[in-house]
């Protein structure tokens, strides 16, 4: 569960629903202010996940002269979702994720850009794999080719579990008993401990059914991904407990991917260094040419 460093929107965001045709979403939207616009940016959040892990992204996102707008999925937080599981299969929600840039397009027009975290990764690839035709790019943050590794695939079925027999409210309590000493509650800021808690409250449990059952059972789509000829970037920490770092360093390879490893980051780069992430995604998206594709590693 990603931990955003704050809750306050920067001034050049707002927070608002954004209508589609398949329904409105909860996103926080930030423009360039007193600049050229280069760019729009569509961010999927991940697992257990919301539109604020990408708080610290939009200021400077926002300065580079790109329009960052992310969002609440079906079910996650503050959009709203059914109480059924066949409402969260991956096509719908990739169905959403391309109602969404079209809603954006629609009153921007530039170059859209789909960057995805973790789970939200899975998702906008399978939304490219429906239509690459609105991305000028598309970014797997923290997100990897098939299904994620063994060690994690237990934790999920263990959640899974758990959220077919009891209340989100005892499975809150259950999973903080499991986390590891560093991820203790009291080494997170009340506010945002608080915000936590009332974010998974908030999220409907079929979402979580459905969406972790992907992550277990996802296949390898890389081969697809890359036949859309769309230009892409692989982007994660220096270490993943979802999807091992070297899992991601071959993906790229066969995508012939520009990648970068933020250094000091884990599983999400954009909460835990989110200066150096913004830096490789705004020279990406800048200079996201095939000639330039290459590996990096930011400090």
């Amino acid at each position: 569960m990603s931990k955003p460093p704050t809750l306050t929107l920067p001034p050049c965001a707002r927070a608002y629903r954004l209508g589609t045709d398949r329904g409105a979403f909860a996103v926080h939207d930030a423009r360039p202010e007193g600049g050229t616009q280069i760019g729009t940016v569509l961010l999927v959040p991940g697992f257990t996940a919301g539109k604020e892990d990408f708080i610290a992204l939009l200021a400077p996102l926002a300065a580079a002269g790109f329009r960052a707008v992310a969002v609440d999925g079906r079910g996650q937080h503050e959009s709203s979702g059914p109480r059924d599981e066949q409402a969260y299969s991956q096509r719908e929600l990739a169905l959403d994720v391309l109602a969404q840039a079209r809603a954006v397009q629609a009153s921007d027009g530039g170059p859209l850009h789909l960057l995805g975290h973790s789970l939200g990764g899975l998702i906008a690839r399978a939304a490219v794999l429906l239509d690459a035709a609105p991305f000028a790019s598309f970014t797997a943050l923290s997100s990897g080719p098939a299904a994620i590794d063994a060690p994690q695939q237990a934790r999920v079925r263990m959640l899974i579990d758990a959220l077919g027999s009891l209340d989100m409210e005892s499975v809150w309590r259950a999973m903080r008993k499991l986390d590891p000493p560093e991820a203790a509650d009291d080494a997170t800021p009340p506010e945002i401990r608080a915000f936590l808690h009332r974010r998974w409250l908030n999220t409907v449990p079929e979402q979580l059914i459905a969406t972790g059952r992907q992550m277990l059972e996802e296949p390898d789509r890389v081969a697809e991904l890359a036949r859309t000829g769309l230009t892409t970037h692989v982007i994660s920490g220096a270490v993943d407990y979802a999807w091992p770092v070297p899992w991601l360093d071959a993906m790229a390879e066969r995508l012939s991917a520009h990648r970068t490893v933020i250094q000091g980051a884990e599983h999400s780069p954009n909460a835990e260094r989110p200066e150096s992430t913004a830096e490789a995604l705004t020279a990406f998206w800048t200079d996201g040419r095939p000639a330039a594709r290459r590996t990096q590693r930011i400090h």
